[in-house]
């Protein structure tokens, strides 16, 4: 899968010179290259074609299988007081975390960007409240404009080009460094709404059968 890179605190800088990092670091970026398109197709095919309408839960499914596979730890409590840990809620969880990075893979709502990238700052800052983990780097993987359409994701979810607007604006809040990864939209298919009263389906829609009805 192709996606965009934004820096921010020099994150990229540090992730891929520091010794600390850059094995993680190369871990996180053969996960998201190796994702190909076919298995994505196929994956949201056979399991969440009939139950969501976006490819969302097929990339989450498919990241935390190989996550999982390069041991990173998955849902991981920020912090080690019971009152702060509820294993319901992701509230005061991260996606993944190790070797000092948190990772958050958000396709959530517009109104939780900040919220979606703070969590890793909470896990790499020192707190009053005791720490179940202590990182050092963020890393926030979300879907850019394209993929938001190509993926037929909700109107309403925060997207890549808005993380980034984010930054500025919070960069005293934003104090530790973080990299804001944006998939882009598969090449090859998408996924297209189906009629009403069927609003949790979606159906995948070759590109190239596309462009054949223009032709």
């Amino acid at each position: 899968m192709e996606f965009r890179i934004h820096s921010h605190r020099n994150a990229l800088t540090i992730l891929e010179n520091v010794p600390e990092f850059k094995e993680a670091w190369e871990e996180v970026k053969h996960i998201l290259s190796s994702l190909d398109e076919d298995t994505l197709r196929q994956c949201y095919e056979d399991n969440f074609q009939t139950k969501n309408k976006s490819l969302s839960t097929s990339i989450n499914s498919l990241l935390k299988e190989e996550f999982k596979a390069f041991d990173w730890s998955g849902e991981s409590a920020i912090f080690q007081d019971p009152y702060y840990d509820d294993p319901k809620s992701d509230y005061w969880r991260l996606d993944f975390a190790k070797d000092d990075i948190s990772i958050e893979v958000a396709f959530n709502h517009a109104s939780a960007t900040a919220w979606n990238l703070l969590k890793p700052v909470l896990a790499s800052e020192l707190n009053h409240i005791r720490k179940a983990i202590q990182t050092k780097i963020g890393v926030v993987v979300v879907a850019t404009q394209e993929m938001k359409k190509a993926g037929n994701f909700d109107g309403a979810i925060g997207y890549y080009e808005k993380y980034v607007d984010h930054l500025k604006p919070l960069m005293n809040q934003l104090s530790v460094p973080l990299l804001i990864i944006g998939l882009k939209a598969p090449r090859t298919f998408k996924i297209v709404g189906t009629p009403k009263g069927d609003e949790l389906k979606g159906k995948v829609v070759r590109l190239k059968d596309v462009k054949k009805v223009h032709e």
